[in-house]
C-alpha cells in the first residue's frame, strides 16, 4: 500500500499519544494464528504494518490460501511495545480481508460444484476509503473485482435511463468510452434486453430480475441472433445461498454485493509465545 494510506490507518488506530502508553519493554515473538476455517487474505497488507514498526515478519502461508482453525499465518520478532502497538491494525487487515476472500470462495465454490463457469464479481458495494483492499480480497478469494470505478467502463443505470432512452444513451457513452472501456446497460426486462443488444452495449446486467425470466431473456437474444458478442450478467438479490439458481441459464458472470459488504470479520488471533 502507499506509505501516506499506511501512516492514515496507523494515526487513526495508535493515536497522537499511542506510545507514550507503552507499558512493556523487551523483544519477543508473536504468532497470528487463524481462528476458522477459510481463505487467508491480508497477510500482505499485515505484513507492512509490522515491519513500519521495525519488526521482523514470517510469512507461513500466502494471500489466497485455504487455511484450517488453529493454523500458523505469521511469525512476528521484535520490540514487545512495537508488536502491541501495531498488533489490532494488522489484524483487522486480516480478519476483514479474509472474510471477503472466505465469502466469495465460498460462491465460486458452489458454483463450480454445481458444475458452472460463471464467474463471481463484487460491486462498488464498498467501504470508503478501504476499497482496493476489499477488491483484493475479492480476487484472493477467487472472484473478479468488477469495475474498480466509474472511470473502468460506463454502466447505464436504471435512473440513467429515466431521463435518456436506451438507444441515445448507448451512443453517447459509445461516444465517450473509446475503445478501451465497455458500455454496459442495466435491464429490468426481455424487451430492454434486447434494445440494448441492438444498440451495441457490450454487456447488458439483468438487474433484479428471477432466473426464469433472465433464462428467457437469454434464449430471446440467441433467437434473435444478439448473444454473441454480449456478456451477460446477473445482479440484484444474489447470495452465496442462492447463486446455483444462476449457474446454468446462459449467464456469463453474476455481480454479488453480499460478499463485501455482508462478508463477516475472519476469526484471527495474535499471541506472545
Amino acid at each position: 500500500m502507499l506509505r501516506c494510506e499506511l501512516e492514515r490507518f496507523i494515526e487513526e488506530d495508535v493515536g497522537w499519544a499511542g506510545e507514550l502508553f507503552d507499558i512493556v519493554d523487551g523483544e519477543c515473538i508473536g504468532v497470528v494464528y487463524a481462528g476458522q476455517e477459510g481463505v487467508v487474505a491480508g497477510l500482505e497488507e499485515a505484513h507492512e504494518v509490522f515491519e513500519y514498526f521495525g519488526l521482523d515478519v514470517e510469512l507461513l502461508v500466502v494471500d489466497g490460501s485455504s487455511v484450517r482453525e488453529g493454523d500458523a499465518l505469521m511469525r512476528v520478532r521484535g520490540s514487545a511495545s512495537s508488536l502491541l502497538r501495531a498488533e489490532r491494525l494488522a489484524l483487522n487487515f486480516i480478519g476483514r480481508m479474509s472474510g471477503i476472500a472466505t465469502m466469495t470462495r465460498r460462491c465460486v465454490d458452489a458454483l463450480r460444484q454445481a458444475g458452472s463457469r460463471v464467474r463471481v464479481a463484487c460491486t462498488r458495494k464498498t467501504t470508503p476509503g478501504f476499497r482496493k483492499f476489499e477488491k483484493r480480497a475479492v480476487v484472493l478469494g477467487g472472484g473478479d473485482a468488477h469495475r474498480f470505478d466509474l472511470s473502468d467502463a460506463i454502466m447505464l443505470k436504471d435512473n440513467h435511463l429515466k431521463l435518456i432512452t436506451i438507444e441515445e444513451g448507448v451512443r453517447r457513452a459509445r461516444a465517450l468510452a473509446g475503445v478501451m472501456r465497455k458500455v454496459e446497460v442495466e435491464v429490468e426486462s426481455i424487451e430492454d434486453a434486447v434494445r440494448a443488444a441492438r444498440a451495441g452495449a457490450d454487456v447488458i446486467m439483468f438487474d433484479n430480475m428471477s432466473p426464469e425470466q433472465i433464462q428467457k431473456g437469454v434464449h430471446t437474444l440467441q433467437r434473435l441472433g444478439l448473444r454473441d458478442g454480449v456478456l451477460l450478467e446477473a445482479s440484484g438479490g444474489i447470495t452465496c445461498e442462492n447463486i446455483t439458481s444462476y449457474a446454468h441459464i446462459g449467464l456469463d458472470f453474476v455481480s454479488v454485493g453480499q460478499i463485501v459488504h455482508s462478508a463477516p470479520f475472519f476469526d484471527v488471533r495474535l499471541e506472545v509465545v
